[in-house]
C-alpha cells in the first residue's frame, strides 16, 4: 500500500560520513565523524597537526587546544559547531592533567555544558597526552 511505502521512506535513517582536510585524518579503518539524521558522532581527536600527522607538542595543553581546533574543524564541515556537542569523553594518559585539560576543555564550551565522562587511561594512539571525543546535534536546538 502506498501508504505503508511513505512511511518506510520517512523513516530512513541517513548516515552521512564527514570528512575535512582541516583535521587529521583517520590513522585507522574509521572515520574523522559520522552523521545520522541530526546526531553526528565524532571520533576521538588527539593534538595532530593536519599536515604532518604529528603532535603539535609534547605539553598537554597544546594537544589539548589542538584536538579541540581540530574537533571544531569536523562540526563546522557537517554544518555544526562547538554550541551543539551534548557529550564529550575525554582520555586521560595522566589524571593529574584532569584540571589543565578542564581550563582548555571550557575555553571551548560555554553553558549550557555538553555532558561528559572523563578516564585516565594505560595509553591512547601515537603516545597521546589526550583525547577528546564528542556526540554532537545538527540543526536548530531550542534550550529550556
Amino acid at each position: 500500500n502506498e501508504y505503508k511505502s511513505y512511511l518506510r521512506m520517512a523513516s530512513k535513517l541517513v548516515r552521512r560520513v564527514i570528512a575535512t582536510a582541516r583535521a587529521p585524518g583517520a590513522i585507522g579503518p574509521y572515520n574523522q565523524a559520522v552523521q545520522i539524521n541530526e546526531t553526528l558522532y565524532v571520533s576521538g581527536q588527539l593534538g595532530l597537526d593536519e599536515k604532518t600527522g604529528d603532535f603539535v607538542s609534547a605539553d598537554v595543553v597544546a594537544q589539548a587546544k589542538k584536538a579541540l581546533e581540530n574537533m571544531g574543524h569536523i562540526l563546522e564541515e557537517a554544518g555544526t559547531n562547538f554550541d551543539n556537542v551534548v557529550k564529550t569523553t575525554v582520555l586521560l594518559k595522566s589524571m593529574e592533567d584532569f584540571a589543565k585539560v578542564n581550563e582548555v576543555y571550557s575555553s571551548f564550551f560555554k553553558e549550557p555544558y555538553p555532558a561528559r565522562a572523563a578516564y585516565e587511561v594505560a595509553n591512547l594512539p601515537k603516545y597521546g597526552l589526550v583525547e577528546i571525543e564528542a556526540v554532537a546535534v545538527v540543526g536548530d536546538i531550542e534550550d529550556q
